[in-house]
């Protein structure tokens, strides 16, 4: 089927199902129904179900914590669940394994025996698709809170009919999002093509009077990524999630350092989401955001690595975003005990606590970052229609085939990759150098002047340093990768 930013039809959709749930023994269970599934998903109770919560938060004006987390063995991860439930998660995540995320089910299959034999974890996640409806409605049923699936999948078609079916009432991906960042060798018209099956799921469910929330993975790369490119794709996301009949989208964005231009980043995605969803016909979406805590190096240091938690949690708090993704004091180390996830939300949920009732002042100087976002952000866009001749999802395809839209650092093969950022004197992310980055030339002016007041201010050149004394910078305990001489 030729790629288009189309809604695909019910018979169509039905069609693509059999094959899907052909990929793995567990795609036959009764359960798959899906005049069943509908049902099941009915009976959960509103506190339960994801879009229903993050509704009511954004209405409250609250920023909820949810963590990340996945074990590969049944009952260790129900848990694990519980513990972070009892840590004070106001949704509970299950991180599926990267065998499941590649769809190669029978080494995940493997590593489910393996972690019983070896009787600890041999996968890096929780496998829903080879644990099947049954376990994963488990995993639901045992926790008080709404539960969502993250990977980092290009095609998660049979995983999303079966941790829907289940009652995870959200998803967490995007065919951009889901395939830039993570792999190599798949192509955007393949990954999109899978996701406009996955979000049609969620349509289906929709049409039928079952609300379940769809959230792009906001931070791409998670490595000093300016925030119009983020913010472009979230959009351009919610924008095929919506044609395919998504009525609740959250949006994400990774904390970039600079608190001005993150709360800016998040009222600029909250806004302009909003606003291209109603452009092209989607007004009846309820959007909300998501911040995700610190995405690059890690302090070693414990009491380094809590207090950057809880700048991260006041900057979550002050941006009202909806709900915010924490981390752990162990980030520098590898996967975190369960106590340190514990600590971690206790600390994020502590802060967020406390700046419920506060807002970040309106000022002369984040009207301007929140106009630069902007600016750029339509910039894209507008490329991304032009080279699609109105067609989005051609429009994206097309526009990363000629670098008008490019993720700093990403792995892809139809990602150009010739964008280099660097932060400014301020730790804004700008960008060294463009590519063929669709910005119109006084936004680029814009960023080279910026960059150039720091190379100055440091009496550097302007060259790649930057952006390599950036990258390193928070783990060394600065936020501006500055040369180690006295000012």
């Amino acid at each position: 089927m030729e790629l288009k930013n189309r809604k695909l039809t019910e018979a169509e959709f039905l069609a693509e199902r059999q094959t899907v749930l052909g990929q793995w023994p567990t795609g036959s269970d009764p359960d798959l129904d899906l005049d069943r599934a509908v049902a099941f998903l009915k009976s959960i109770p509103d506190e339960k179900n994801f879009a229903k919560k993050l509704a009511a938060a954004k209405y409250q004006g609250r920023t909820l914590v949810q963590p990340r987390a996945g074990v590969p063995v049944l009952y260790e991860h129900i848990k694990l669940l519980q513990y972070l439930e009892a840590s004070g998660a106001d949704f509970v995540p299950s991180t599926i394994d990267s065998y499941t995320r590649q769809n190669r089910y029978p080494e995940a299959e493997k590593g489910i025996q393996e972690s019983f034999i070896h009787n600890r974890a041999m996968l890096n996640g929780f496998p829903a698709v080879n644990h099947g409806v049954a376990a994963c409605r488990k995993v639901m049923e045992s926790v008080g809170v709404p539960v969502q699936a993250r990977h980092g999948t290009p095609d998660a078609r049979l995983l999303a009919e079966i941790i829907h079916a289940a009652g995870w009432t959200s998803n967490e991906g995007g065919g951009i999002s889901y395939n830039i960042p993570y792999a190599k060798n798949v192509s955007l018209e393949t990954s999109i093509r899978n996701w406009q099956y996955c979000d049609r799921l969620v349509g289906y469910y929709e049409e039928r009077g079952v609300s379940i929330n769809r959230e792009p993975f906001g931070p791409l790369t998670g490595t000093l990524v300016p925030p119009s490119i983020s913010n472009c794709i979230s959009i351009c996301e919610a924008l095929l999630a919506a044609e395919q009949g998504v009525k609740n989208i959250t949006v994400g964005y990774g904390m970039g350092g600079n608190i001005v231009q993150d709360v800016a980043a998040i009222r600029t995605l909250q806004k302009q989401t909003d606003d291209y969803l109603r452009r092209y016909g989607h007004g009846d979406v309820t959007v909300t955001t998501v911040f995700h805590q610190w995405m690059g190096g890690f302090p070693a240091d414990e009491a380094e690595a809590t207090a950057l938690i809880a700048m991260s949690s006041t900057v979550a708090a002050l941006s009202k975003a909806t709900k915010m993704i924490t981390k752990t004091a162990h980030e520098s180390i590898g996967i975190p005990t369960k106590e340190a996830n514990g600590l971690g939300i206790k600390t994020s949920k502590f802060v967020v606590t406390l700046l419920q009732d506060q807002e970040f002042p309106d000022s002369p100087r984040l009207a301007r970052e929140m106009k630069q976002i902007e600016s750029e952000v339509d910039c894209l866009m507008s490329a991304i229609l032009r080279v699609g001749e109105g067609d989005l999802a051609v429009g994206i395809v097309r526009a990363f085939e000629q670098g008008l839209i490019d993720v700093p650092f990403a792995p892809s093969k139809y990602n150009a990759g010739k964008v280099l950022p660097a932060r400014d004197n301020e730790g804004c992310i700008r960008i060294l150098e463009f590519g063929n980055l669709a910005f119109a030339d006084d936004i680029k002016v814009f960023h080279q002047e910026k960059i150039a007041q720091r190379a100055a201010y440091e009496r550097r050149p302007v060259s790649f340093q930057l952006t390599i004394d950036d990258i390193y910078a928070v783990s060394n305990d600065h936020l501006i990768g500055r040369p180690n001489r006295d000012k």
